[in-house]
């Protein structure tokens, strides 16, 4: 046969000359290296081992507008990694330019946390908690039908839930699952403070001055300062993972009710989920409704702050007045500390980009 003769006979048979055939997507369950640092290792669901290809389709499905109704929000929209994805806004916008209630919760070593999500916990796993925002008016506003329809009808998605679960079925359940999976992969633990914790570096004087008073119980004698910050915000996590109410409002002013809208129980009124402290300093602004803007105005809260109410929680009871009587230099060696909890790798990691 001329050359000629099987050029043409090569694209007759593979429409564009003599390559393969295409290689056939199939299901790939490589694990997923979860890499821990210093944290101890996750519990994690056991029905979806954590592989490379599931934290790969959450990865790209977090991304992507195509899961609100007007192609224009992801989920990365409210939850940008620059600022530990959460929101620099005190409340976020969604499609049909309307604001949400409460400030966006950074997204931060999900994989420990046991507790329900959301800061009501309304949601028992990170997989539940996940397709919330898509059917929510306030946020992206579409159906889940209309999502599995767009996702089915693209060859790039059909492909790639055939390597994270076996075939090409979009469902809710994988969706949830593949964001669960890429979430619980946003593991921070390389700051400053773990740095020095493992011996690699050395914090500055007020840094250290102001871990001890993080670390330190208050002396009702005021014969040693203590900020009493560790029992709602332990190390390495930098949380409880509980719902507390911390004296932001009394009963007269409490307007979001918080996890009694979730229990109906007047015992959880104005308690909200203990946000991590990890990376706080990019997380402004701060508390349930971003009420305050700086670091500065956290700690002054905390010292002189703290409001009497029927559900304020009994670790408060030494912030409530007279206060904590921390004086300027203090106030200053807490927020150097807790600049310390900056994870710039985390904040910069391209695997956590848009694919």
């Amino acid at each position: 046969m001329k050359p000629l003769t099987i050029f043409f006979a090569c694209i007759v048979a593979f429409g564009i000359g003599c390559t393969d055939p295409e290689v056939p997507v199939t299901f790939d369950e490589t694990p997923f290296p979860l890499r821990t640092d210093n944290l101890p290792d996750p519990i994690l669901p056991t029905d979806y081992p954590l592989s490379q290809q599931r934290v790969s389709l959450g990865r790209t499905l977090f991304h992507d507008g195509l899961l609100s109704r007007t192609g224009t929000q992801s989920c990365a929209t409210c939850h940008s990694q620059i600022v530990s994805f959460s929101d620099n806004r005190r409340y976020s916008t969604g499609v049909r330019g309307l604001q949400g209630t409460r400030q966006s919760m950074a997204l931060v070593n999900l994989a420990w946390s046991k507790r329900g999500f959301f800061w009501d916990g309304r949601s028992p796993t990170l997989r539940e908690q996940a397709l919330h925002p898509i059917i929510d008016t306030l946020e992206m506003d579409e159906t889940l039908d209309n999502v599995i329809r767009k996702l089915s009808a693209s060859r790039l998605y059909r492909d790639q839930f055939i390597k994270a679960f076996g075939n090409d079925s979009v469902t809710p359940e994988r969706i949830g699952i593949a964001l669960e999976q890429f979430m619980f992969s946003l593991v921070s633990a390389q700051s400053k403070y773990d740095r020095a914790v493992a011996g690699f570096t050395l914090l500055s004087e007020s840094e250290e001055r102001g871990r001890q008073l993080f670390l330190r119980e208050f002396d009702p004698t005021y014969k040693r300062k203590g900020a009493e910050c560790f029992h709602c915000h332990a190390p390495p996590f930098f949380t409880n993972d509980r719902f507390m109410n911390n004296g932001l409002d009394d009963d007269a002013s409490v307007v979001d009710l918080g996890r009694e809208l979730v229990t109906k129980s007047p015992s959880d009124r104005a308690k909200f989920k203990v946000p991590t402290l990890r990376n706080i300093a990019r997380t402004a602004p701060y508390m349930h409704d971003g009420r305050f803007s700086t670091l500065e105005e956290v700690v002054e809260f905390y010292n002189s702050g703290v409001r009497r109410s029927a559900t304020v929680d009994p670790l408060m009871q030494f912030n409530l007045a007279p206060g904590l009587r921390l004086d300027e230099r203090d106030k200053a060696d807490l927020v150097a500390f807790l600049k310390t909890l900056t994870d710039d790798q985390f904040l910069t990691n391209p695997r956590h980009r848009m694919p």
